[in-house]
């Protein structure tokens, strides 16, 4: 799928406090036939089904699941109060990776990180029992749908179970409004986006806990849901090669991999709720021993950012505390399910060996 650069062979120090660096590539937009999107360098992007996530090449090609056909710079604008960090999806063009000035950028100044706990997944009582649903189609995936898109108030026609004209305009509109790939066809974009896309959980894979005080093969010990070595689960396919991080959203797994190929330490993490994590290959940008979320609820340790949008940041962290009591979000053990509003939350051992593993230009490859 894609080939990231960086390519390291000794182990990088640790840094304190905000590393304030990132890197922005100028994202081109290239027509290739009648309608390609392309996003960062060099990006092809091919569909094959709906939203449904497509293919990519090039060693800076990032794969775009939804998006209008754009190209330019991200901006970070704060969200107003009562925002929901799903309601306004990943600007495919909002896309930040390496190249160009370096600038520092002060935590709490315009750097709003997308994250926070706040349950807001979109409520329903259904969903889909197939991977796409389009024009034509019938039955009870339909019906979910419609029932979604007249809770989101896309839709007020019949609830029947036919995917009809009426149907289609309503999940163009939906599309339309959240930046995803507007196409008429519901597939696991579209579908998480209004919250009825099937439980991921059969794809998440949980290692055996490591013994107290175990470590990995940099010596950095092992939270509950981490391992090393042979012991990982194998890498996906075209993830990349060379020193990299690589996370798998349908796995809810993180590899860090160094230059020879070597699986250094393999971990489970909580993505987001929403489709607002831009799978292609991506370069640490940007990094902030603590961070506030975007709600202003949450503290965010031990931030490695990845990605720029244009309602905020996406990156590794530390599990959120809240602000009010540093009581943590969630628990070790609930790693594995989808719980942020974008980033990617992890055991406090795992976010201090990422802190440590990826300077500022570290390839990240999301799958």
């Amino acid at each position: 799928m894609l080939d990231p650069l960086t390519d390291r062979h000794a182990r990088p120090t640790g840094r304190s406090a905000d590393a304030g660096m990132h890197h922005d590539r100028r994202a081109l937009a290239i027509t290739v036939a009648v309608a390609a999107i392309v996003c960062g360098a060099i990006a092809v992007v091919q569909r094959n089904s709906g939203d449904d996530q497509a293919a990519a090449s090039g060693p800076s090609a990032v794969v775009v699941d939804a998006g209008p056909d754009l190209a330019g710079v991200a901006t970070t604008t704060p969200l107003a109060a009562g925002t929901d960090p799903g309601a306004v999806a990943t600007d495919p063009a909002a896309t930040a990776l390496v190249d160009g000035a370096v600038t520092t950028t002060a935590v709490g100044a315009d750097l709003v990180d997308l994250d926070g706990g706040e349950d807001t997944t979109a409520e329903g009582s259904c969903t889909m029992d197939k991977l796409s649903v389009r024009l034509g189609d019938s039955g009870n995936s339909v019906t979910c749908l419609q029932q979604a898109l007249i809770t989101a108030g896309f839709y007020t026609g019949a609830v029947n179970g036919q995917f009809d004209q009426a149907t289609f305009d309503a999940v163009e509109d939906m599309q339309t409004e959240k930046d995803l790939f507007v196409d008429g066809v519901v597939g696991r974009e579209t579908a998480l986006a209004l919250g009825i896309w099937p439980d991921e959980n059969a794809l998440v894979v949980h290692t055996p806990p490591p013994a107290p005080g175990a470590v990995d093969s940099w010596g950095y010990e092992l939270s509950y849901v981490a391992t090393t070595g042979a012991d990982a689960p194998p890498l996906p396919e075209n993830s990349g090669s060379g020193y990299r991080l690589v996370y798998d959203r349908a796995g809810q797994r993180v590899w860090a991999v160094d230059g020879n190929e070597k699986v250094i330490r393999s971990w489970l993490v909580s993505g987001s709720k929403y489709s607002n994590e831009l799978p292609g290959t991506h370069e640490v940008y940007s990094k902030s021993e603590t961070s506030t979320a975007w709600n202003g609820k949450a503290i965010l340790p031990l931030m490695v950012r990845w990605l720029k949008t244009r309602i905020g940041n996406i990156g590794f962290h530390g599990i959120p505390r809240h602000v009010e009591d540093g009581s943590r979000y969630q628990t070790d053990q609930e790693l594995g399910t989808r719980l942020s509003g974008g980033c990617q939350r992890q055991a406090d051992l795992d976010a201090k060996f990422v802190w440590d593993f990826a300077d500022i230009g570290t390839t990240v490859v999301v799958l």
